[in-house]
């Protein structure tokens, strides 16, 4: 019964699934790959984000060199090559996530971990956020990377033959700081240095100092720019450029060796630079005031621009309507047409130019002349006569007008023969003479009248005629003043009354007088100054206004609807 209850055994041939041999290997892979991922980070057939960086010397930096940002492990160096046909090191470092983004303004340096310790690290500084970030791949330029200096450089920077080089400048330096300068090194100096030594030279340097410092800080801090970024941005640019032109030696040579001849050329012309650097100052002073007025003209000046925006802005309109006429305008002022009329009157412009320059004096002329008929002669006119019972009331040159017209209706003709008339020279038994002064080639004249003289108006004042007085314009004279005086004679020959030779029926003289016209002393007066006109026995002075015109004055007074006052109704 026992026997028969147990299994019976399967040989090994017979057996079948994993062999302990598959088993004990699929168990070792396990037991690898969990303690793989148990002691790293990294994920197989992966890599994390890769940079490049160019420095002058690889200084020791090896593979799996720590990169650091503010003291942290943020990767590591993958590689380290020679940059070909240069002995500058390109680095290849992974970045770990946490120390990214690396921006494009981004600097590297070389740093050992421990003074003298002998290893290295990468100190990362991943650069400013406003610029943008580097991709994957990305190389930093050697411009933005430094190594240290080592202990040995700096140990064989002096050695023997530099400290000696070193000694022999000092004692140079020392001994031009101290020398005097001989007469002929003075004549080539600016007179205030002359006879001192550089040293004293530098220390009057120092009174001129303060100005030029102020001068200095004020460009530097011109440098920083007026945003923030801009002195890196600009010390970027200059990394671009200095990158340009270490791709590109062959145009750095030229452009060392061109500048090498231009200061060959500077130094050949010393004495006139030196010249002009001494006029330089009094330039710059002049420069400053110069600015400064510009620079308060500026807010006008920005006014003046705001407010030709809008003028500007109709310009093109303004054109655009311009063009039509224009094209029509064109042959209008062709050789054919005005351009050839301008042609033929430019003789006649020319002798028209010669006209008018001489007729300037004509035209002084023909102004003072107009000033006396407008303030002398036509005023003259407007004065009425005061006559006693023979004043008519009119003014005296419409009184002329109406004797005129009497005349001409007295001279009218009754038999057809025209118009005559009668006049009876002679005739009266008075016989009258004037005196000396109205005279005809040195002899009193003589007439006779039907009844004896009673006198005239304005009776003459004096026993001689009037000077002259050229030398003031007619316009600045006053006006006769005919209403002066009465008529008749005056007893005992009185002043006024000049004494005439009257003879009677028979011949024989008695004695009468004849007034004659009094004509006043020319005095000046303003030509703008108005004078009212007279009335009764007072100075008639009337003037015209300043600036009528002879034409208008006459105009004037031959309106026929002129009311009694001078206006129109």
């Amino acid at each position: 019964m026992a026997s028969s209850s147990k299994k019976p055994r399967t040989l090994r041939k017979d057996r079948t699934g994993w062999s302990p041999v598959t088993v004990g290997v699929l168990a070792a892979i396990v037991i690898v790959v969990i303690t793989y991922f148990g002691f790293t980070k990294a994920v197989p057939f992966t890599h994390g984000f890769r940079l490049n960086a160019v420095f002058t010397s690889a200084n020791s930096i090896r593979p799996a060199s720590p990169v650091r940002i503010a003291g942290v492990n943020v990767g590591k160096v993958t590689e380290v090559k020679r940059e070909p046909g240069t002995n500058a090191a390109v680095v290849s470092m992974e970045i770990d996530d946490t120390g990214l983004p690396i921006h494009k303004d981004a600097e590297l340096k070389i740093r050992p971990r421990i003074f003298l310790e002998g290893n290295f690290f990468v100190d990362l500084k991943p650069g400013t956020p406003s610029q943008p970030a580097l991709s994957d791949g990305d190389t930093i330029a050697i411009t933005q990377t430094a190594t240290p200096v080592q202990l040995d450089e700096v140990l064989t920077t002096l050695q023997q033959p530099t400290r000696q080089d070193l000694q022999e400048l000092l004692q140079s330096f020392g001994g031009a700081l101290n020398d005097k300068p001989t007469p002929a090194q003075d004549l080539t100096q600016d007179p205030s240095v002359q006879g001192k030594t550089a040293a004293q030279a530098l220390n009057q340097t120092l009174d001129y100092s303060p100005a030029a410092l102020k001068g200095t800080a004020i460009v530097n801090q011109a440098f920083l720019g007026t945003e923030s970024g801009d002195l890196s941005k600009l010390i970027t640019s200059l990394g671009t450029v200095s990158k340009a032109l270490n791709r590109n030696e062959t145009v750095l040579q030229d452009l060392v060796t061109n500048f090498n001849t231009t200061m060959s050329a500077f130094a050949s012309q010393s004495t006139n630079l030196s010249r002009a650097i001494g006029l330089l100052g009094p330039t710059l002073t002049n420069t400053d005031k110069a600015l400064v007025s510009l620079n308060d003209s500026f807010p006008a000046t920005r006014a003046f621009a705001l407010e030709l925006i809008p003028g500007v802005k109709e310009t093109q309109p303004t054109i655009d309507a311009a063009l039509p006429w224009v094209a029509q305008a064109t042959p209008l002022v062709s050789d054919a047409e005005l351009g050839g009329l301008l042609k033929n009157l430019q003789p006649t412009t020319a002798s028209l130019a010669s006209t008018t320059s001489s007729g300037q004096s004509l035209f002084h002329e023909t102004d003072l002349f107009s000033l006396c008929q407008t303030k002398v002669f036509l005023p003259a006119g407007d004065i009425k006569v005061e006559d006693g019972a023979f004043t008519s009331g009119a003014e005296n040159y419409k009184e002329f007008w109406y004797s005129m017209v009497g005349l001409a209706g007295e001279g009218q003709a009754f038999d057809g023969n025209g118009q005559y008339v009668r006049f009876q020279p002679g005739g009266g038994a008075y016989r009258v003479t004037t005196g000396p002064y109205y005279s005809s080639k040195g002899r009193p004249m003589a007439g006779n009248a039907i009844a004896p003289s009673q006198g005239s108006r304005p009776p003459y004042k004096g026993s001689k005629a009037p000077p002259k007085v050229t030398s003031q314009p007619c316009y600045t004279q006053d006006l006769p003043d005919v209403n002066g005086a009465g008529v008749g004679p005056k007893e005992g020959g009185a002043p006024g009354v000049m004494p005439t030779s009257l003879s009677g029926p028979n011949g024989t003289g008695t004695g009468s007088a004849t007034p004659t016209a009094t004509r006043s002393a020319p005095t000046t007066t303003t030509p703008s100054e108005p004078v009212a006109p007279s009335t009764g026995g007072t100075s008639a002075t009337r003037r015209a206004p300043a600036g009528d015109s002879v034409a208008g004055a006459l105009l004037e007074r031959l309106n026929p609807y002129r009311d009694a006052k001078g206006g129109t109704p």
